[in-house]
């Protein structure tokens, strides 16, 4: 091999070696630990339940009293708990040209020792708005008077022995999305000689549309 051959093949040998040493001192790779976030979002819509129209009443019993009795009829008075009627429907939602009405009607008054029961038409109520909202389309019905007294309207003097108005919208539409209130003077009016004794009877509230 010539003297230039052998300085050259030396040459490329020693570049070579130093080339390798050049990799080795500096390793092309990431720091241990090293990382990127990634942002996941979501919307979540709230779930929307379709309105109702509901009846509440504040409490589940009455205890009349005697007052106002006289020499030919006995009367006992209380008041019905507050009625509550709840529309939490859209406009939208109440079908065309509704109305609803709250309806009661009593069962006679039995005897809690065998006397003779009470007939419901004794029981009497005189409606009153306690709160009927602004748009004035939501009415207090008619009193009702018992079959013991002169009727103040035609056909009036009957009791609550059928369903009785005790409150009503005619446009449920205009009145949804709000609650009403009403309650009612009650009075039951018996003869002077009714057998003495506890009695019961059971007021039936219904609400319709």
């Amino acid at each position: 091999m010539s003297t230039w051959n052998h300085r050259r093949l030396f040459a490329v040998g020693a570049a070579g070696a130093l080339l390798a040493g050049t990799v080795a001192a500096h390793p092309a790779s990431a720091e241990p630990g090293d990382g990127a976030d990634v942002k996941v979002t979501v919307d979540i819509e709230e779930i929307r339940q379709p309105g109702v129209l509901a009846l509440s009443v504040a409490g589940d019993s009455v205890a009349l009293s005697e007052n106002g009795s006289t020499l030919l009829v006995r009367q006992f008075t209380g008041s019905l708990p507050t009625v509550t009627v709840t529309d939490t429907r859209t406009a939208d939602e109440v079908p065309d040209d509704a109305s609803w009405a709250v309806l009661g009607s009593a069962t006679d008054f039995v005897g809690g020792a065998g006397q003779t029961p009470i007939g419901a038409g004794h029981l009497g109520w005189k409606p009153r708005l306690v709160d009927g909202g602004d748009s004035g389309l939501v009415t207090e019905g008619e009193e009702v008077r018992t079959v013991l007294d002169e009727p103040t309207q035609p056909g009036n003097n009957v009791g609550l022995v059928d369903q009785e108005l005790l409150v009503s919208s005619f446009d449920s539409g205009a009145t949804a999305g709000d609650a009403y209130s009403v309650n009612a003077d009650l009075f039951l009016r018996t003869p002077a000689d009714v057998a003495a004794g506890a009695y019961t009877s059971t007021l039936t509230l219904s609400l319709f549309e």
